[in-house]
């Protein structure tokens, strides 16, 4: 009989390929989680790739067809019509409600996530801002931090409970909500859905965006929990003149007069304050800081200090450390004139301001007056800020979150923090729902609300098992 000869060398890699074959067979690796994915892992991923997918920008997107998308979803998995509801405020807004049943033990508890994004223009970003993108180890797309991520692990755990047989002790409820991102806040949202059907939505407390976990040189070293925020006011800054020939130019042009005024608001600071929170924040971050800014975070925080007169040069010049110690206002948008070859008849500016819990809101008013010191430039709050009393720490809540942070993150801690932005949180706070923000979403920086949006492809998927441990803890079981 004939026999082939087979080449040393291609002996050598059939053997190879054989070996590798049966030590996969016998022994298989849990794979890189990048490529390929467990199969929670791919659920989670293809939730969120749905989601990404699917534009849903506050005022021009699409919500309602992506509530339906995981209302959808749900069902699939066997959740009946009445715990995966889509309820519609209007056409193309959506909100999801749907709910894992338990045994009634306990209050139900609450988790929420928006589904809206802030506008994502193709031209301003280096890649399809409405297509998830993986690259360099991240994941790129409009909403990939703010807030569908959150949203994705929220379902996708759903999900992954019903899969297992899990029965909590509590009802878990999940609402993915619209209209989060609009600057007069929220009136289609969570809003309406307290004012319209809050049994739906009744719980003990609520976990939701707000924090998570700060990264520095690629490495964990805290985890937040956000338990009270900023409020926000929006303010028009506007200078009229009857206008004129361009010609002909006058020293009272609106557009200088009005940028004079922003150059000056540019160089104010709000004076520095603490609350309970900031201060119980700064008190726990210096034990993580280099010798000379732990100085300036103990200092800010000992009773005996006289904040206007402390030196705290390198806490303000960070921008996130400075958010955290007193109000601030940014001008965020700006226009003006009519005509390239006419003197402006208008300049006009929008200023954004981030205002410390407990801080009269009147004052924010006076105090921009003041500083652009010019009467020509008038001043109109728009819409009314929603305020909100801190949630005070539940004892639950907090050894939880402890707990799944020392199986993910080991040695690091867990500081309550105010959140510098705004969230719908404060409307579950003034309805008597404590709220908790805890993503578990480790980053070193924030592109939320910017260009090129993203998040690490490891974080996404640590922030999934993170939440999936948190709840499941928090839910209990029989």
């Amino acid at each position: 009989m004939f026999t082939p000869t087979i080449p040393p060398a291609r002996r050598a890699r059939r053997f190879t390929v054989v070996m590798a074959t049966i030590i996969l067979a016998i022994c298989p690796a849990r794979p890189v989680i990048a490529q390929p994915r467990y199969a929670e892992q791919q659920l989670a991923f293809d939730i969120f790739k749905e989601l990404i997918e699917i534009n849903t920008v506050t005022a021009t997107g699409d919500t309602y067809r992506a509530a339906e998308a995981m209302a959808v979803r749900l069902r699939a998995a066997g959740f009946s019509a009445e715990d995966a509801q889509v309820l519609s405020p209007a056409p193309r807004k959506g909100n999801l409600v749907a709910r894992l049943r338990g045994t009634g033990e306990r209050k139900p508890i609450l988790l929420l996530a928006h589904l809206d994004v802030v506008e994502a223009r193709r031209e301003d970003w280096s890649m399809d801002p409405f297509k998830l993108i993986e690259q360099d180890g991240y994941f790129y797309g409009r909403g990939t931090s703010d807030d569908k991520a959150m949203a994705a692990a929220f379902i996708a755990n759903l999900i992954r409970y019903r899969q297992e047989g899990f029965r909590p002790a509590r009802d878990i409820i999940v609402a993915l909500e619209t209209d989060e991102e609009i600057l007069d806040r929220n009136v289609m949202g969570i809003q309406w859905l307290l004012m319209n059907h809050r049994p739906l939505i009744e719980a003990e407390f609520a976990l939701n965006e707000g924090s998570g976990v700060a990264m520095r040189g690629g490495k964990a070293f805290r985890n937040g929990i956000q338990t009270s925020e900023k409020f926000i006011i929006n303010f028009r800054l506007e200078v009229r003149d009857p206008g004129g020939h361009s010609s002909v130019p006058r020293k009272d042009n609106p557009i200088y007069r009005l940028a004079e005024g922003l150059v000056r608001l540019g160089k104010f600071d709000f004076p520095v304050k603490l609350n309970e929170t900031t201060r119980a924040f700064f008190n726990r971050a210096a034990e993580l800081e280099n010798e000379q800014l732990a100085a300036e975070m103990r200092s800010v925080t000992s009773v005996s200090s006289d904040l206007e007169a402390l030196s705290i040069v390198r806490l303000t010049s960070s921008p996130f450390y400075n958010a955290q110690l007193r109000t601030t206002c940014v001008a965020t948008m700006l226009e003006g004139g009519h005509a390239g070859n006419a003197l402006p008849q208008f300049a006009r500016a929008h200023v954004n301001c981030r205002v410390l819990p407990g801080e009269p809101a009147a004052e924010v008013r006076e105090t921009l007056v003041r500083v652009l010191a010019d009467e020509r430039i008038v001043v109109t709050q728009l819409g009314e800020p929603v305020l909100s009393t801190p949630s005070a720490l539940h004892k639950d809540v907090m050894q939880a979150i402890e707990k799944v942070t020392a199986e993910l993150w080991p040695g690091i801690p867990v500081i309550p923090i105010m959140s510098t932005g705004g969230t719908d949180g404060s409307h579950l706070r003034n309805a008597g729902i404590p709220t908790y923000g805890t993503s578990g979403a480790a980053s070193e920086e924030i592109r939320a609300h910017g260009r090129d949006e993203r998040v690490l492809v490891k974080s996404f998927f640590d922030a999934n098992e993170y939440l999936y441990r948190l709840v499941k803890l928090l839910a209990g079981s029989q």
